[in-house]
């Protein structure tokens, strides 16, 4: 049971009166005064020690032992019907001619207040492929330039800087091993994508990994272009379901870790000083950081003859 945060006493210290008091004999104004408690308290705990042992220097439920005007349980299983048919609280009281007050009271209690918890989540579907390169993760992500500090910083949103425009951030990740090849460029369109996978692919040739497969969201840039960018260098392009982002969720997640890295990380003053800081956070990445999906090992442990 939760302790309440203004308790005088914690167990510990319940145990600690008890044995100041019948095994060192302190007296029981002394043993009080020292704790902080009345005497009251403290014969309190004394006595429960020797009714239950340590058991009984244990917090009790604040809930009557009694409560007689509860709802009955056949009204409670009938709201529990009635909202497994996805009834609110105001239908289910005025079909059952109760107060919606208790109709909500009980939701609560038997853990169905939010209509969400009648369909609970399934758990995610986690899958990794066997060897390096076997798939590859390509995704973007926007973001503005900068011209001075932002509201990240400063925390003043009335100050903008307009006119900045974008830039582009495309990384790969490898599937198996989480090894990322990043890089910012100025737009997210087929060729400029196409021209990132081919240097993508030869940088991991580059490690002894060769890419087989590549997973892409259905964006613009990964259509015509990109395609016939796969077909030169044998690679296989999959695309992912439709409105179903977390299909690419290593990719997704890595755009995470790489936005608090490095992206968000400190207060540059232009875009030049945040892009001549990637590739050092990449090498970090791949290198140095422990990766939890890796049992605390870097990426590049997983790479044969690397790690």
């Amino acid at each position: 049971m939760k302790l309440h945060r203004n308790a005088k006493t914690t167990p510990a210290q319940r145990l600690l009166i008890v044995r100041r008091y019948q095994e060192e004999g302190w007296e029981l104004a002394s043993v009080a005064e020292a704790t902080g408690v009345s005497e009251r308290t403290v014969w309190k705990w004394i006595r429960r020690f020797r009714e239950e042992g340590e058991s009984g220097l244990e917090d009790r439920s604040s809930t009557p032992r009694r409560i007689p005007h509860r709802t009955p349980q056949r009204r409670v299983n009938r709201i529990r019907r009635l909202r497994a048919k996805r009834l609110v609280a105001w239908q289910i009281a005025k079909l059952m001619q109760m107060a919606r007050s208790t109709v909500s009271a009980v939701l609560t209690r038997i853990g169905l207040q939010r209509m969400s918890l009648l369909d609970p989540k399934k758990p995610a579907v986690r899958y990794e492929r066997a060897c390096p390169g076997e798939l590859v993760h390509v995704d973007t992500k926007k973001l503005g330039r900068i011209r001075g500090i932002g509201k990240r910083i400063h925390g003043d949103r009335g100050v903008r800087w307009r006119g900045a425009g974008w830039e582009f951030v495309h990384v790969c990740v490898d599937d198996y091993t989480r090894l990322a090849y990043v890089e910012v460029l100025e737009d997210e369109t087929g060729p400029t994508a196409a021209a990132f996978l081919e240097r993508a692919v030869h940088w991991f040739a580059s490690l002894g990994v060769r890419v087989e497969r590549v997973l892409s969201d259905n964006g613009s840039c990964y259509k015509k272009v990109f395609d016939e960018a796969c077909a030169r260098l044998g690679v296989r392009h999959r695309l992912t379901r439709p409105y179903r982002p977390q299909t690419n969720g290593k990719a997704e997640r890595f755009i995470q870790t790489l936005l608090r890295g490095w992206a968000y990380a400190k207060p540059y003053r232009t875009s030049g000083w945040r892009r001549r800081a990637l590739q050092p956070w990449v090498s970090f990445y791949n290198n140095v950081r422990p990766h939890g999906s890796l049992g605390g090992r870097p990426p590049v442990t997983r790479v044969p003859g690397l790690g």
